[in-house]
């Protein structure tokens, strides 16, 4: 009956792990004749908290999405969930940062005209104006706004008030290379997603490949992570590595570390945008 059915809704849930959650939410869902075509749980030891991801077809629903939200709004009381529910209809607003490196900026917008990502992007921005003939070929719309130290107050509040602007859900890094502020980061928890070329927390700093071909390491790889306050410290969604040896340059290896970046970021960015990353504190539970 809904085999060719494309609208679902996704809900994801947190909350501290006790008997009866997986009954409760199960039970409506059934009583509300939904059709669940992929569930994921897990129980957290350490937290103790309880994790769930639920994706229903929308028209399988008895009496419609919002009655489904409303109803549900008192197990959440019950059991204090931390809860959403995502609809596959209402596309998502990705706002891309970049500066002069295009391999990641590039990769994306690909995977967005191929279909892959089905996404709005209402602009990218960047520091620099070396791509704006790139980006507006593609139809999209490219806003310079100078940033360096001096000026990061004042740049990092124009990003936010085109964020706004735009409605925009998600905050892309797709190697921006300037530092945001705290207080920027803070507004928006799990909304800023990043690539660090660099196995964190390994190599953080600046120049990492040369300080990996220094130490002699094996392996060398790249981290898509949430920003935080704290520079480089925010919750991993996603990572890789990729093999390295004696006889590797540092010209290898930034040749290598970009094809990661720009795998491990695609992958995050997909995770995210699917509603498969739940916070845990400072770390993620990535239902797959």
């Amino acid at each position: 009956m809904y085999e060719n059915a494309r609208r679902v809704l996704t809900l994801t849930l947190s909350c501290p792990d006790r008997v009866g959650i997986v009954a409760a939410v199960s039970t409506l869902i059934a009583r509300k004749h939904g059709w669940i075509v992929e569930a994921n749980h897990h129980s957290d030891p350490l937290s103790g908290r309880f994790f769930m991801r639920n994706v229903i077809i929308a028209d399988s629903l008895a009496d419609g999405v919002e009655d489904f939200r409303r109803e549900f709004a008192s197990i959440a009381a019950q059991f204090h969930l931390d809860w959403s529910v995502a609809d596959s209809a209402v596309k998502k607003r990705v706002v891309l940062l970049v500066s002069r490196l295009d391999h990641c900026l590039y990769d994306l917008l690909h995977r967005w005209k191929s279909g892959e990502y089905d996404i709005e992007i209402p602009c990218v921005i960047s520091n620099h104006a070396d791509l704006r003939a790139d980006v507006e070929s593609r139809g999209l719309e490219y806003i310079h706004i100078p940033a360096t130290a001096a000026n990061r107050d004042a740049a990092c509040a124009r990003i936010a008030e085109i964020f706004e602007q735009r409605r925009a859900d998600v905050l892309v890094l797709a190697r921006y290379m300037q530092i945001l502020t705290p207080a920027m980061c803070a507004r928006y928890p799990a909304r800023i997603i990043n690539i660090h070329h660099g196995f964190l927390p390994s190599f953080s700093g600046a120049r990492p490949y040369h300080q990996a071909l220094e130490r002699g390491v094996k392996l060398i790889g790249a981290t898509c992570h949430y920003v935080t306050p704290e520079l480089d410290e925010g919750p991993i969604i996603e990572q890789d590595v990729i093999r390295i040896d004696h006889t590797d340059t540092v010209e290898d290896l930034i040749r290598y570390g970009r094809d990661i970046e720009r795998r491990v970021l695609a992958q995050g960015l997909k995770y995210h945008l699917e509603d498969r990353v739940l916070l845990d504190g400072r770390k993620t539970v990535v239902m797959r």
